[in-house]
């Protein structure tokens, strides 16, 4: 029997058996960011960086140029594929060009966000597509007062707290290049829905949708027949995974840094939190992460990531190790 020649020094084993994936380290996926430049200086990724994320530089440019690049190809490829589409629909109909939607998936506190305006950021500036809007989930939680009347204040983020139905109905209109689009707007501060207040997207080359379901399929409707579902309308999508012991600590720091900073303001939804002890604080976040956003993720979050066109598995130091891309 043959087997598989052993791996080059310093280069990972690869396995044989035949998978849907390519995996990649750190390394080999840094090498595919070709020549494309660096768009970004420091000052602007930090303003995009989340409270506790230690992204820099280099994880821009090891990471998120090669992701930048391989997405502006899937974007032209779409271009080419939709003009085929064309070509053969001929006088029975025209395909215009719709946004390229792209979903962004993963834990409380694991980063996602940072991902979702590093991309919206990096692809602005690739001159075939300039207009790129990011929409997160949280506008399209139940207002409080709906979680409090249906029980769900303590399930806040599970699938069942969102108004999925709207959430669809919002990304398909938008592929369907609607020329206007709203949706509802949360605020962190107060932790609510604010009413009489809409985003508004007008026709973008590129909509990247945030949230932490966003990979989930479609309920069956009440007849049990199959329904679309919001990741339907996905032409790529990014799960940011990593190990639920790291996010938890992600979790906790994060925590601790918002109560020196949001949470002093009095109007905060938490400042509540900022008049008692470090400790006590702190307990309240850990009760939280193990009765709510831990079983969140292992439940709804997690088994929905062998969904995604590309997996970033990051490490207990916030950084990118490894990625898994799916073939075609």
């Amino acid at each position: 029997m043959l087997s598989s020649p052993p791996s080059a020094p310093g280069q990972p084993h690869r396995r044989t058996e035949p998978t849907p994936y390519v995996d990649l380290t750190r390394a080999e996926w840094s090498a595919l960011r070709d020549k494309t430049p660096l768009p970004l200086t420091a000052e602007e990724l930090e303003r995009l960086r989340g409270l506790g994320d230690v992204i820099d530089l280099d994880e821009v440019r090891d990471i998120y140029l090669p992701l930048s690049r391989l997405l502006n190809l899937y974007v032209n490829a779409t271009d080419d594929l939709r003009g085929s589409l064309n070509t053969f629909l001929g006088e029975q109909g025209t395909q215009h060009g719709t946004p390229f939607v792209i979903g962004v998936a993963g834990s409380v506190a694991v980063g996602k966000s940072t991902v979702s305006r590093l991309l919206r950021a990096m692809l602005a500036r690739w001159p075939e597509h300039p207009r790129v809007e990011l929409v997160t989930t949280d506008g399209f939680l139940l207002p409080l007062k709906e979680l409090k009347a249906r029980g769900l204040t303590s399930r806040k983020g599970f699938p069942e707290s969102y108004d999925r139905r709207a959430l669809t109905r919002f990304v398909a209109d938008v592929k369907a290049g609607k020329e206007e689009v709203t949706a509802p707007v949360y605020s962190h501060l107060v932790y609510d829905i604010v009413p009489d207040q809409r985003l508004t997207v007008r026709r973008p080359d590129i909509l990247i949708v945030e949230g932490l379901n966003v990979l989930q399929p479609a309920l069956p409707g009440k007849d049990g027949r199959t329904r679309v579902g919001l990741a339907d309308y996905f032409d790529f999508s990014v799960y940011v995974d990593a190990r639920p012991e790291d996010v938890e600590g992600w979790y906790l720091n994060r925590f601790k840094k918002l109560r020196q900073t949001a949470f002093q303001n009095p109007d905060s939804y938490f400042h509540r939190h900022t008049l008692v002890s470090e400790e006590e604080a702190l307990e309240y976040a850990r009760t939280m992460w193990h009765t709510v956003n831990k079983p969140n993720l292992l439940q709804n979050v997690a088994p929905t990531r062998g969904r995604a066109t590309l997996v970033l598995r990051k490490g207990p130091d916030h950084k990118v190790q490894r990625l898994r891309l799916r073939k075609l």
